[in-house]
Formats: C-alpha cells, structure tokens, sequence
C-alpha cells in the first residue's frame, strides 16, 4: 500500500492508503474526497482533477506529458506545482506524497 496525504480545499489533512498501481484520482475518489471531481474518469480530458503537488519525492519531478501541459495551460489556479491527479499513477517511489485539491474553475 502506497501511503498519501490529501489537503482538502477548507484545509483538511486526509491520510489515504491505496493499492500501487492506481492513479492518485482513483485512490483520492475511492478515499471519499468528493471535492475531485474526474468528470473524464481519467482520461486526461478534462482537468477536473487538478491538484498541487506540496510534497513529492524525485520521482515526481519529471514533466507533464503534452495532453496534460495543454489541459493545465487552460486553467485559471495552474502553479508550477500543479498536476493532474489522473496522471499519476501511485507506485513505491512515490510513498509519503503530499498533495492540495486545487480551487475549482
């Protein structure tokens, strides 16, 4: 089990664990944080599952793919820290990660 902590928009800390392999969106849903909303279901079409990465190993500082760079640009709350939690499948290395549910667009 891959451990998470989720910010909540008023400020909540969520500890989650989820299954590796799953994306952080499933494991965020499946966790009952229903603020994320993931009107695609995570295929990287929407951006209703931006979050902000607040803490993050190495392995998370690798670039967006292009689908999401383009989906990010079309945000109002984009920071350099943002993501798209769709996109972020929970493996080993990214144990203890620390993420915010951005404001809604």
């Amino acid at each position: 089990m891959i451990s998470i902590t989720v910010k909540t928009r008023d400020g909540a800390l969520r500890t989650l664990d989820a299954p590796e392999g799953l994306s952080l969106m499933e494991a965020i849903r499946a966790g009952g944080i229903d603020e994320l909303l993931a009107l695609c279901g995570g295929c990287c079409s929407c951006a209703t599952c931006h979050i902000y990465v607040e803490e993050a190993p190495e392995a998370l500082k690798s670039p967006q793919g292009d689908d999401e760079n383009d989906l990010l640009e079309s945000l109002d709350f984009r920071k350099a820290n943002s993501r798209l939690s769709c996109q972020l499948t929970l493996s080993p290395e990214l144990q203890d990660l620390v993420v915010r549910i951005a404001p809604e667009d």
